[in-house]
């Protein structure tokens, strides 16, 4: 728990997912676009797995891979399956899709590899950790 200090972003962007994933929508010109959803869902699991991503490499000094991908890629893409589950079953105003699941894998996969090649050699640069 004394971690989860270091993720505030992290948690108000999972909290927002939750929101937005059992709130009725209004509806929008934007649903006239086709596959328009999958676009959100891709920009929402992408975004909360770079906003994983970059609040772990600030504040660890010696990154561990299998911390990264558990917490980074493989907590969003089940995160994203209970949450498609739970719209299925669970609700009467929104329903489960492997589509959306898709597009949720994908933007985590993205995100990651953004992660890797991007966001970790930009942090190591900018914010410098003390030699242990």
């Amino acid at each position: 728990m004394q971690n989860l200090r270091h993720y505030p972003f992290s948690i108000l962007t999972i909290l927002v997912i939750w929101y937005l994933s059992f709130f009725t929508p209004p509806q929008t010109r934007l649903e006239e676009i086709t596959n328009f959803d999958k676009l959100v869902h891709l920009c929402m699991y992408g975004g909360l797995s770079s906003v994983l991503w970059i609040e772990y490499l600030i504040h660890h000094s010696i990154i561990k891979k299998w911390n990264l991908i558990i917490l980074c890629i493989l907590f969003p893409i089940l995160m994203s399956g209970v949450i498609e589950i739970l719209q299925a079953y669970c609700t009467d105003n929104r329903s489960g899709d492997w589509m959306d699941f898709a597009a949720n894998s994908v933007g985590v996969l993205l995100a990651s590899l953004a992660g890797h090649f991007i966001y970790r050699p930009f942090i190591q640069k900018r914010f410098p950790h003390p030699k242990s």
